[in-house]
């Protein structure tokens, strides 16, 4: 499916990998968008023979020269896809371009490769979207679809689940701190964009695209490219302001960003533990799904918690479980 048939897509890091096959697959469908431009940091340059090849038979597909480390370019990329969009918005940005160190252990690691990794990975994801935000914005607007979607006006942050605090014991195999780092911020971004965009109409998702057979994931990895891209395409168009602001996988499934859920069951059964207090199983406390209680709530838990019920208000996203399990 055409990215929930977004008419003007704009990608990051095309010339290989991931990004070159989300521009394959992208034009191959039905209905592709009506520009898709592919972003890279050398279009003229022999790793972009596959885009040049691709634009030689797409009319609809523009290169742009771009390099997400360098926000003169960034700029210098934005006035370009405006001239050439000629009047029309962005419906969709998919931040993929990214760098990773794969001998940078707590040992190795220093402040030059931490840096470079989050000015690629981290930053250059920020710069863009404030960079294309008026032409994001402009889609939104114009758009007569209601509610937050691809088809509307999002952006899409390629994330991967190393970016997981949760997840991080799973994963640790290969410690990667740069990029692991990288992709944390990334994600806490993704949730800043999701609170501060949603006014405008623009989705805001982290996408982890799996561990894939390409340069980054070398050939140990588990899932091809073609594979990746297309669960990735299909997961596209049945983002909605549900998923706004959250991680989710190649299928589709939510990855757990933070240890905050977990952390609120501890903190609550502390809470009753110590409280002497029992719960009936409909009694459910109501807690904000991204947020850790124990930065908010220190030494004696509120009389309202003991009670069964804990209304935190004013809050964007809510959990909802019972304190007995």
């Amino acid at each position: 499916m055409a990215a929930g048939r977004a008419r003007t897509v704009l990608l990051t890091g095309c010339n290989r990998g991931i990004g070159l096959e989300l521009v394959k697959q992208l034009l191959a469908t039905p209905r592709p968008p009506a520009w898709v431009f592919a972003t890279c940091r050398d279009p003229e340059g022999p790793r972009a023979q596959e885009l040049r090849d691709l634009a030689s038979k797409h009319p609809n597909l523009v290169l742009v020269k771009l390099d997400i480390s360098n926000p003169s370019a960034i700029t210098d990329a934005a006035k370009i896809v405006e001239g050439k969009l000629d009047g029309l918005g962005l419906n969709l940005l998919i931040n993929n371009a990214a760098i990773y160190t794969p001998t940078a252990s707590l040992a190795t690691a220093d402040a030059e490769d931490m840096i470079n990794v989050y000015k690629t990975n981290t930053v250059g994801p920020m710069l863009m979207a404030q960079a294309f935000l008026p032409l994001l914005k402009k889609a939104a607007k114009e758009s007569t679809e209601k509610g937050l979607s691809c088809s509307r006006a999002a952006i899409i942050n390629i994330s991967s689940v190393m970016g997981s605090i949760q997840k991080t014991p799973e994963s640790f195999l290969k410690p990667v701190i740069s990029y692991r780092c990288s992709k944390a911020a990334l994600n806490m971004l993704t949730q800043c964009q999701a609170l501060t965009y949603k006014a405008a109409g623009i989705l805001c998702v982290a996408l982890h695209p799996g561990w894939v057979k390409t340069d980054m994931g070398t050939q140990e990895a588990e899932l091809t490219v073609d594979t990746s891209v297309r669960g990735l395409l299909s997961v596209l168009p049945i983002l909605s302001e549900k998923h706004s602001g959250t991680l989710l996988n190649w299928e589709g499934k939510a990855i757990p960003w933070s240890r905050g859920n977990q952390n609120c069951r501890d903190l609550i059964r502390t809470w009753r533990s110590s409280a002497g207090v029992s719960f009936q199983p409909e009694q459910l406390f109501i807690l904000p799904s991204w947020l850790d209680p124990a930065s908010c709530f220190l030494g004696k838990p509120p009389q309202s918690a003991v009670g069964g019920t804990m209304e935190v208000e004013a809050l964007p996203a809510w959990h909802r479980f019972n304190p007995n399990t």
